[in-house]
């Protein structure tokens, strides 16, 4: 896919909060999200098709914990490139045969550990997981490779330099998760949006932006920072709101027209690429399509 060509002609519409709407299929915690791509294939596909059906230009695979370093917590490191695999081949069939003309992210996401001297986590470990990450999803047919809510920029750089390798030339993404801070965004592991943009450019990410930690108000002030970084373009996806416990489920109150009111100005602002992350339902995404003109 040209990414660019798109992105000059119109926005590009992600999706949203995968997490929340496999709660809402009865997701338990403890469980494997990524195990659902073979155990209960159905209510992922579900996901994705109630994202295409409210404008989501691209969706991602059920896929963010995906690396075989971070199913190990499941004990199941050893099924990665199946679990992979099927979740790209889920969105990308579903696609074929109710969306043609959108698109499919392979999502990957952090490895679960730190990188050495802040963990135990090898550098060549770190690499090699992601890049069977990347294969097993180019393989289940994914047409980009999005690399996600990033704060170690060592991991994040190698992440990136593992993905474009395996990619074959299909466009990679790479974000971070920033908060405002004393002086300016900084992710928890006091990452700047400067260094972030360098580095990941340099390791060969088309496109870097910025994705969870905050709602999208907050955001509205990052975007453009990351644009200017970015040569004109970043990709954003807001959380829908922060989170609040409410009688033991966590839930997000961000009314999908609020939600798109703020997010419909991140265009003008430089990013090519929006939707949302923790938290955000279809209709928020139906929202922000139908504030585009969409």
């Amino acid at each position: 896919m040209d990414l660019f060509a798109l992105m000059a002609e119109r926005p590009l519409l992600l999706d949203g909060g995968l997490g929340r709407a496999l709660m809402e299929r009865g997701f338990a915690a403890g469980e494997c999200p990524e195990e659902w791509n073979v155990s209960h294939p159905a209510e992922v596909e579900d996901i994705h098709r109630g994202f295409f059906a409210a404008g989501s230009d691209i969706v991602n695979t059920n896929t963010f914990g995906g690396t075989a370093m971070r199913l190990e917590a499941h004990g199941l490191w050893a099924r990665a490139v199946e679990l992979n695999e099927a979740g790209a081949r889920l969105a990308a069939g579903l696609r074929d045969r109710e969306f043609p003309g959108r698109w499919v992210a392979g999502d990957i996401g952090p490895c679960g550990q730190m990188v050495k001297p802040m963990g135990s986590a090898e550098p060549d470990a770190l690499r090699a997981t992601f890049a069977e990450q990347a294969r097993a999803l180019v393989a289940g047919g994914v047409d980009l490779l999005n690399i996600e809510t990033m704060f170690d920029l060592t991991e994040a750089t190698i992440a990136v330099e593992a993905v474009v390798a395996e990619a074959g030339g299909r466009p990679v993404l790479a974000s971070m998760a920033f908060k405002p801070a004393a002086k300016g965004f900084r992710t928890m592991m006091g990452v700047t949006p400067e260094s972030a943009v360098a580095a990941l450019k340099e390791a060969g990410a088309v496109l870097v932006g910025c994705n969870c930690e905050i709602a999208a108000e907050p955001m509205a002030e990052l975007v453009p920072i990351m644009a200017e970084l970015g040569g004109g373009l970043t990709y954003a996806q807001p959380n829908a709101g922060q989170p609040r416990l409410q009688a033991g489920e966590t839930v997000y109150a961000e009314t999908p027209e609020h939600f798109a009111s703020i997010v419909a100005t991140f265009p003008a602002a430089g990013a090519g690429i929006v939707g949302g992350c923790c938290g955000t339902p279809p209709a928020s995404i139906s929202a922000l399509a139908a504030a585009l003109g969409r």
